[in-house]
């Protein structure tokens, strides 16, 4: 006797949820590739003080995608402040505290390396990348990985999760993530 797998027993098992809010139409463009979805990722967050056109950030995630932050478990200074965990955020809710930041101040972040695993219709990719309050800033304020997971599916792909760790959180970045 065959064993199902756990994505075709999860279907028979119960209710699904309900259907989320449909998603915004993406760029062919944008979606076409891991790459082009990556680009498009980076620039649809970036630019100077004030609004970003959210549904195009919108229109690269997947249904019930989430974007997970790696934060000090703790405010610095205070005891298991040297501890962290995740913050998990739907698209939504990753906007809404995107945009309050965003509207006060530039925000640049571009991808410095990456490391990309595929099989079949998922990607794994290690996106290092350094973020900038302004495109002219000599140096960055803070580097990191984001951790993206993708889904190639109706002929294009899709965001699924972005788990990211700042470089002053996780310490160095390894040689292996950088250029």
């Amino acid at each position: 006797m065959r064993s199902l797998s756990l994505a075709v027993f999860l279907l028979g098992c119960g209710h699904s949820p309900p259907p989320p809010a449909p998603t915004p139409a993406a760029r062919t463009e944008d979606v076409e590739s891991i790459e082009a979805t990556l680009q498009a990722l980076y620039d649809s967050i970036s630019g100077p003080a004030g609004g970003r056109d959210w549904d195009r950030v919108r229109s690269l995630f997947a249904p019930g995608a989430r974007l997970i932050p790696v934060v000090p478990a703790a405010p610095p200074g205070t005891a298991g402040s040297s501890m962290t965990r995740t913050l998990v955020l739907s698209v939504e809710d990753f906007i809404q505290k995107a945009n309050a930041a965003i509207e006060k101040q530039g925000f640049y972040e571009r991808e410095i390396a990456r490391k990309v695993e595929q099989y079949g219709d998922i990607a794994q990719v290690f996106s290092t990348y350094e973020s900038r309050h302004s495109k002219a800033d000599p140096q960055p304020f803070v580097r990191g990985i984001n951790s993206i997971q993708l889904h190639h599916g109706g002929g294009r792909w899709w965001v699924v999760t972005i788990l990211w760790q700042d470089e002053t959180g996780g310490g160095p970045i390894p040689k292996e993530f950088l250029p």
